[in-house]
């Protein structure tokens, strides 16, 4: 979905800083990492909903969901054919699932990607995309040499990225709270 906009949970600079050490152990590897991806809009996250348009809704209900204490746990592999992407998992707690709820409650309905729907969700923060089948047991090293242990990570914001235009726009958190 080329033309999607997707709202994503996005975390304190502590966090931040951590993923994206893990970006630079794998780009030190010489693997594929999310540390190539020179965008502006790039940045460690976990994509609560994804959708390919979505009408404005009053996002002030989700205030009391943030900051999220949460853990990065265990890498996941997704995908099919000779590449994978590598991601960290989001360990799914009561709150984490509440907010996700919620978020799509507050949305209504709409044609959501089959990943992000309630129920199927599988909450992640990519490390790396396209990464070889034979290449993945090096990436995982590197990772484990990295630390590899689970983290403790806080949600701060979210944001909507809109991939037709190119532009982030900050709804929840950081700059936002105002709203609250």
């Amino acid at each position: 979905m080329t033309d999607a906009v997707s709202l994503d949970l996005v975390f304190d600079d502590e966090t931040d800083a951590a993923v994206r050490a893990e970006w630079d152990a794998l780009l030190a590897a010489d693997l594929p990492s999310q540390a190539r991806h020179r965008g502006e809009s790039n940045r460690p996250h976990a994509t609560l909903l994804v959708r390919s348009s979505l009408a404005p809704f009053d996002v002030a209900d989700l205030c009391g969901f943030l900051p999220l204490s949460l853990t990065l746990g265990a890498p996941l592999l997704f995908g099919a054919g000779r590449h994978r992407v590598i991601a960290r998992s989001v360990v799914p707690t009561a709150a984490v699932l509440a907010l996700h709820a919620r978020l799509h409650e507050l949305a209504g309905p709409g044609a959501d990607v089959d990943r992000t729907v309630p129920g199927a969700w599988t909450p992640h923060v990519t490390l790396a995309r396209r990464v070889p089948l034979d290449r993945i047991g090096e990436a995982l090293d590197a990772l484990g040499h990295h630390g590899g242990g689970d983290l403790e990570a806080r949600a701060v914001a979210i944001r909507r990225w809109d991939a037709a235009t190119k532009t982030v726009t900050d709804l929840v958190g950081r700059g936002t709270l105002e709203q609250c």
